[in-house]
């Protein structure tokens, strides 16, 4: 599969949903990963990123404007255990979390878990697990979706990378573009170039991004020898 212009994927798709990339740094020293939320509708908008020990999770901006059920906006999307990190789009984070803690792999985990309960968008379920235990490294990528907008039937395809290349990695996100109903990702996940530092690549992403609809990004560089991390967060609400 060619590798993609990532300012091409993103610019042309006003609204790709939520995304996830992940892959290795041009100089292969760090693991990488990126994990944005956009939204159309103000409760989708009235988001933020927020730090949570090792991890991240979303928080209302403004309390007041919660409606109905926050649990599909309101999730920690990010968490780590010792060598691994975790990134989706949901709370399936914490399934993956606790599914690893007791000896399931990524895939066992998210049996349990299918697209999310918004029809008629069923948005796919997407995550993601960096690997980077006893001096490897290596990234997989899940995506769960309806059977073409049949509720009945879940769609499981997990893609698993053992050898990242150097400045490569792979992006997924939620939808192929606006629409209603909203019509979910098709196909493998797109192989990108990962180019410059953290904070190079953050920016560009964040510029890139649709300016009306992108709500928060995060990025993450974890050192491949240490462990250690660094991590920037946007959010267009604190801007």
């Amino acid at each position: 599969m060619k590798t993609a212009d990532l300012r091409e994927e993103l610019v042309n798709n006003a609204y790709p949903g939520r995304g996830i990339i992940a892959g290795l740094s041009e100089d292969g020293k760090y693991a990488v990963s990126a994990y944005w939320t956009m939204g159309r509708s103000a409760g989708s908008r009235n988001r933020v990123f927020v730090t949570d020990g090792e991890g991240i999770r979303t928080q209302a901006y403004d309390p007041s404007l919660i409606a109905g059920d926050p649990s599909l906006i309101i999730y920690a999307a990010v968490r780590v255990l010792p060598g691994q990190t975790i990134v989706t789009n949901g709370d399936q984070t914490d399934t993956i979390f606790d599914g690893l803690k007791n000896g399931l792999t990524f895939e066992q985990s998210l049996r349990s878990r299918k697209y999310e309960h918004d029809a008629p968008n069923y948005t796919p379920r997407i995550s993601s697990l960096l690997d980077y235990q006893n001096g490897k490294y290596n990234y997989s990528i899940s995506i769960l979706k309806s059977d073409n907008g049949n509720p009945d039937n879940t769609l499981r395809f997990n893609f698993n990378y053992d050898a990242p290349q150097k400045g490569k990695g792979h992006y997924i996100h939620t939808y192929m573009g606006d629409g209603n109903p909203l019509p979910s990702y098709e196909g493998e996940p797109t192989p990108v170039e990962i180019k410059g530092d953290i904070d190079t690549f953050t920016s560009n992403i964040w510029s890139w991004l649709n300016n009306d609809n992108k709500v928060s990004l995060f990025v993450r560089y974890i050192d491949l020898a240490t462990g250690k991390y660094e991590t920037r967060i946007h959010n267009k609400n604190e801007e």
